[in-house]
């Protein structure tokens, strides 16, 4: 049974695996992701204490590795984070108070949701600047549109049930009986779509930083790397091979576990 479960939640499991590795080694690399070996530039894979090598500047491929994926992760999980607060207080007003403000809520999110959502994204990063906070704020705030649909049609649903008129009747407030009642049975489909939605902006946060609109500088990221190891294949493809294959590999397994997440509370 337990073999079951743990092979079952595999995607989970690696994804924290990884989260556990990149905050740990850090503590364990003699290299920090920003610091030039001057002595290794563009040294190979396993020559001295650089495990993967260096790049063209001589900074520690396996430390920058590192650094991005927990950067990458942090953007992704922080704007998620945003995303579900935004989404599910639009979508759960709307779906609560209907009639016409309910139509005015959502024809606001369809408005948003005809205009270029990477448009959207970078506009707000010319206007309020390139800080890694206004990255997390601008993509959360860019993709919040499904789950406050989907929050909606939960409340509009669950507003009807037996025990929502009972409270209504016994005169429990609208605050108690959301808080209480219908937030709590709304909770299932939120996380399979909140965990749907980290691997969407682990990609924007990458092709951001890809274009140089997303982390900047000393800071790095996955997508900072993989444009880093593009430019730099010829010479060297591991480059461009490692941060690439944690992209993927990340992307995969939040996809399996947020697709599994919605099924079961579908």
């Amino acid at each position: 049974m337990k073999r079951f479960v743990i092979s079952r939640h595999w995607p989970l499991w690696v994804v924290i695996v990884l989260v556990a590795l990149v905050l740990v080694l850090p503590w364990l690399l003699p290299w920090t992701y920003d610091q030039i070996d001057w002595n290794a530039v563009r040294a190979p894979a396993f020559s001295g204490t650089h495990i993967f090598g260096t790049d063209d500047i001589g900074r520690d491929r396996l430390a920058r590795l590192a650094a991005g994926t927990r950067i990458t992760l942090m953007v992704a999980f922080a704007a998620a984070l945003v995303s579900l607060v935004v989404g599910i207080a639009w979508g759960a007003t709307a779906g609560w108070i209907g009639g016409r403000v309910d139509e005015a809520m959502m024809r606001f999110v369809d408005a948003l949701y005809a205009l270029p959502f990477m448009f959207i994204v970078i506009l707000l990063m010319v206007i309020f600047g390139r800080s890694i906070l206004l990255v997390f704020i601008g993509i959360g705030l860019v993709e919040w549109l499904t789950m406050a649909r989907v929050v909606r049609g939960q409340v509009m649903a669950l507003k009807q049930r037996p025990f929502i008129l009972a409270a209504e009747a016994a005169g429990a407030s609208p605050f108690t009986i959301m808080v209480r009642h219908i937030l709590p049975n709304v909770a299932g489909v939120a996380m399979a779509y909140l965990m749907l939605t980290v691997p969407q902006v682990v990609m924007v946060e990458s092709f951001l930083s890809f274009l140089g609109l997303g982390v900047q500088e000393p800071l790095t990221s996955l997508g900072i790397l993989v444009k880093e190891g593009a430019d730099d294949m010829d010479m060297a493809p591991l480059g461009l091979f490692l941060p690439g294959g944690m992209l993927v590999l990340i992307l995969v397994c939040l996809t399996i576990e947020g697709e599994r997440l919605r099924d079961i509370y579908s």
